[in-house]
């Protein structure tokens, strides 16, 4: 395991000198020591501090926070099909941030994006516990499509009525790092610190609560502590990652199952490789979307969508054959 882990680590630091490497101009292995040890101010070491670098730690940054929220979704609720952006949490964080643009124009809203992931979520628990037989897999995942078509529309509707917002946020809601400087950056960068740390010691509980709640119960875990940690540290993540990144969909979804394949099912293995793996995915797909039609770029969103959507037709399709 702690080899693996060692192996995804230089794999991941392949992913980000690539990431400063490649683009719509390519740059010397050279150029980027230079400009990072030797600054001398050319319009090239600009680029790479403060374009190619700080989009390279973005990606990884972001994707992390994405693949945890996800996998710690996922054995919280014991539902495969679960994940920040299938349950709309995404969503909502996004909708809270185009409001806040609409009311206030331009700015940082990491606040706002907090509450409507918080909202979300509690939304969606909420739906999916309606009824006689309470919270089930099946339920949370439509509630999840019904709240995020909602919010979806809602979003749309905002952006028709204001042409300003609209062009400020087209790209971004499409799920793009590309824009954002490493000062934005910095400043998003201790929620996600504190969501993943947050996230690493609950490894062995989430384990307990992925066997089912009456069997972590039995063996003395207070399950509604577990879910209240769970739920800040999912809300810190999907919040920071919207702020970001826009709402960038599927990394969530399809990091935990391939974590899974390598690790197995425990949750103190699952985390720390999920950041890593996450980093990974969300590098190569924001570098093919700078590569796929340069010297133009596609929003990573979409790349990610392109590899996710099978692949939650799969798992849709596998699990009700079982």
């Amino acid at each position: 395991m702690v080899l693996g882990l060692a192996l995804g680590s230089l794999l991941l630091l392949v992913c980000l000198l690539a990431s400063v490497l490649l683009g719509a101009a390519d740059i010397a292995p050279e150029m980027v020591w230079q400009a990072i040890f030797q600054f001398d101010g050319s319009t090239e070491h600009l680029i790479i501090r403060t374009v190619r670098l700080p989009r390279a730690i973005l990606a990884v940054v972001v994707g992390a926070a994405l693949a945890v929220a996800g996998a710690i979704t996922q054995g919280l609720t014991r539902n495969p099909l679960a994940a920040p952006d299938i349950l709309g949490i995404n969503v909502g964080a996004a909708l809270a941030l185009v409001l806040a643009v609409f009311w206030r124009g331009s700015g940082s809203y990491v606040g706002f994006a907090f509450a409507g992931a918080a909202i979300a979520a509690f939304t969606v628990y909420w739906l999916g516990s309606m009824g006689r037989s309470g919270l089930t897999p099946l339920k949370l995942v439509i509630a999840g499509a019904v709240l995020t078509y909602l919010l979806s529309s809602l979003t749309t509707g905002i952006l028709i009525l204001s042409q300003r917002t609209l062009d400020e946020m087209r790209f971004w809601l499409a799920g793009s790092l590309a824009g954002q400087d490493m000062a934005t950056m910095l400043s998003v960068l201790p929620y996600i610190a504190v969501g993943l740390v947050a996230s690493l010691t609950l490894g062995r509980q989430l384990t307990l609560m992925s066997l089912g709640e009456d069997v972590a119960q039995g063996l003395g875990l207070q399950a509604a502590w577990v879910k209240v940690g769970a739920a800040i540290a999912v809300v810190l993540l999907s919040g920071s990652a919207v702020a970001l990144a826009g709402p960038i969909g599927f990394v969530g979804l399809v990091v935990p199952h391939v974590v899974r394949f390598v690790v197995g099912v425990d949750y103190r293995w699952i985390l720390p490789y999920s950041i890593i793996f996450g980093g990974i995915l969300l590098s190569v797909a924001d570098l093919a979307a700078r590569l796929v039609i340069r010297p133009q770029e596609l929003p990573v969103g979409i790349m990610t969508a392109i590899v996710g959507a099978p692949f939650f037709i799969y798992l849709a399709r596998s699990k009700i054959k079982r």
